[in-house]
């Protein structure tokens, strides 16, 4: 093979798109490194001997003549331990390593190994020599943090039978743990395995999904539930709330691995996720939060093309834990900067613009992103399952829906979270558009609260969607006519819709115990406040007024339940259960 076949040459520069000759025998999506620098990038379009290269680092001062070096590797990524606990920008070099060798400020062409190969980790073996092993088999385990144990597994597309298993120890990841004999071909085993971003990991089979993802978040458990498994948009104009609620689920929802994505997203909402999360305790486990999570960070500063690479890189991580058969929630903030990166690339490639200028590829993009989360059955013996849940932040431009990526989106995702600013600057928080938003796991979630939680739950959430939307039709004849003319009984429609929005889809998430609201506890909210709705129209009935009702000090008690402290909400349902009894000495009322 000649000088040409294996390297090439800049012969020119368009922003983050770089056009080199001599690249001959070159694949689609080949890793190279391009200039002096060494900078990384990835090869999109071939034409001969001729490359289009996206650059996921800036390419000011790189000029014509300069070498591109091919590596013969798609963009992959370091799967093993390690990865929790850890920051990676974009393309999957750890940001705190490079910090320590470069400063502040990341040098072009600065890099260092996923994975620390320095560091200890004591391997339990859990196969012995002699097995037939296949792809997706544990080997062993190791104790990646306090709250993670990782499996060394068979790389897929691998099986034999196992010739020699490390013992009982302390190795680093690049340590000879197994070797295994496929015909007469004998392949060592690391801690380390490298996947292309691009290429989804394979799976037995998938499966529907069958149990809500416990958020916490009451309008999102009850009204709009996501699924172990789903797919949920979170679109929004700016200011509108869109980054808390991604960080709520984060902090919160009932995974084991989190996979939070920040990408092209302000660098300030970056660093208060690194300053919060450190910090928090982690209710399944009583330590920090981060020792389940793996942070990718992409910022609104950082190269634009590093974007697209930042949302596979995480999917990928995401789908390595799904693999072990853990449960992952994978948060984008926000898919919608990533569409913008695209549309770049798109128009320095000069190719025929879609719809607003983004790519016509824009939906199948998307839907290669989504259509990687899943319930499904793994790989290997053991009969074990995983999960990824994609959550994906959209931010469309005045927080017009109609846009494409909102659009486009929405043709692929199963629960749509509508962020309303309305809301938002009524201090209504989560800003969730309860007439606009709409889960189509719904059935399946209801039929979770009955089994697992309470018996009339489906009941409860009909009846409050018929309450809310018949207040948004008074709201209409309000300003038509003025609220002198409704009658009682549209009065006390008012009324509950009311309690329901401010005492229970109204949640303060800087609130130390109004922040998270388990299942028993949404659901005794929820039963006292249909208890008082049944008894208030019986009152009603016998003559007592709206007015009365609302002067009842019953209603404040509401307020005060998301917020209360497990010490003190016995106490307070049972101030609220004794203020219903006492709605019988109501005039005229029972």
């Amino acid at each position: 093979m000649n000088s040409k076949s294996r390297d090439g040459t800049v012969i020119r520069v368009t922003g983050p798109v770089v056009e080199a000759e001599g690249m001959a025998g070159s694949r689609m999506y080949e890793s190279v490194r391009v200039g002096k620098a060494g900078l990384i990038g990835e090869i999109i379009i071939l034409e001969g001997d001729r490359a289009t290269i996206q650059v996921y680092e800036e390419t000011t001062g790189l000029v014509p003549g300069e070498p591109v070096i091919r590596t013969y590797l798609p963009l992959s990524v370091e799967l093993g331990p390690g990865l929790v606990g850890t920051m990676y920008d974009g393309i999957q070099r750890p940001l705190e390593e490079i910090l320590r060798r470069t400063g502040d400020m990341i040098e072009r062409g600065s890099s260092a190994p996923a994975l620390d190969r320095t560091k200890k980790y004591r391997f339990y073996p859990l196969a012995k020599e002699g097995d037939e092993v296949h792809e997706g088999d544990r080997l062993g385990c190791v104790r990646e943090s306090v709250s993670v144990n990782h499996f060394i597994m068979v790389p897929p597309g691998m099986s034999g039978t196992l010739m020699s298993l490390a013992k009982k120890g302390e190795y680093v990841v690049t340590d000879t743990i197994a070797v295994i004999m496929s015909g007469s071909e004998k392949t060592p085993i690391t801690m380390i395995q490298r996947w292309p971003v691009r290429s989804p990991r394979p799976v037995r089979e998938r499966l529907d999904p069958v149990e809500p993802l416990i958020t916490g978040q009451r309008i999102i458990d009850t009204l709009f539930p996501l699924a172990r498994g789903g797919t949920a948009a979170i679109p929004g104009p700016f200011g509108s709330g869109k980054t808390v609620v991604q960080q709520q689920l984060a902090k919160w929802v009932n995974a084991d691995i989190i996979i939070y994505i920040g990408c092209g997203e302000r660098g300030n909402e970056m660093a208060d996720v690194l300053e919060q999360f450190p910090t928090l305790k982690d209710p399944r486990t009583g330590h920090a939060l981060s020792s389940r999570m793996v942070l990718i960070a992409n910022t609104s500063n950082m190269p634009v093309a590093a974007r697209e690479a930042s949302v596979y890189t995480g999917i990928t991580l995401a789908e390595y834990y799904r693999d072990m058969g853990y449960h992952v929630a994978l948060m984008a903030d926000s898919t919608s900067r990533w569409a913008e990166a695209m549309r770049e690339i798109s128009g320095r490639l000069e190719e025929m613009p879609g719809e607003e200028g983004y790519p016509a590829y824009l939906s199948s993009r998307l839907a290669d992103f989504y259509e990687r989360a899943g319930r499904v059955s793994l790989l290997g013996s053991g009969g074990h399952e995983g999960s990824i849940s994609v959550i994906g932040a959209v931010s469309p431009p005045g927080g017009d829906f109609s846009e494409p990526v909102t659009q486009n989106t929405l043709r692929i995702v199963k629960v749509f979270w509508a962020l309303d600013a309305d809301l938002a600057y009524q201090r209504h928080f989560p800003a969730i558009n309860w007439l606009m938003s709409y889960s189509l796991y719904g059935n399946m979630a209801g039929q979770w609260w009955e089994e697992h939680v309470g018996p009339d739950f489906i009941r409860m959430i009909q009846e409050m969607m018929e309450i809310l939307q018949r207040e948004n039709e008074l709201e209409e004849i309000i300003r038509l006519v003025g609220p002198e003319t409704l009658p009682e009984s549209d009065r006390l429609l008012l009324l509950k819709a009311e309690i329901i929005r401010e005492s229970y889809l109204m949640q303060y998430a800087f609130d130390e115990f109004d922040t998270y609201t388990g299942p028993k506890k949404q659901y005794r909210m929820l039963k006292s406040i249909f208890s008082f709705f049944e008894r208030a129209e019986r009152a009603l009935d016998s003559g007592v007024t709206v007015s009365n009702i609302r002067t009842l000090s019953l209603i404040e008690l509401f307020a005060r339940m998301g917020s209360s402290s497990p010490e003190e909400e016995d106490e307070l349902f049972q101030a609220i259960a004794r203020d219903m009894e006492s709605m019988k000495n109501l005039k005229g009322a029972f």
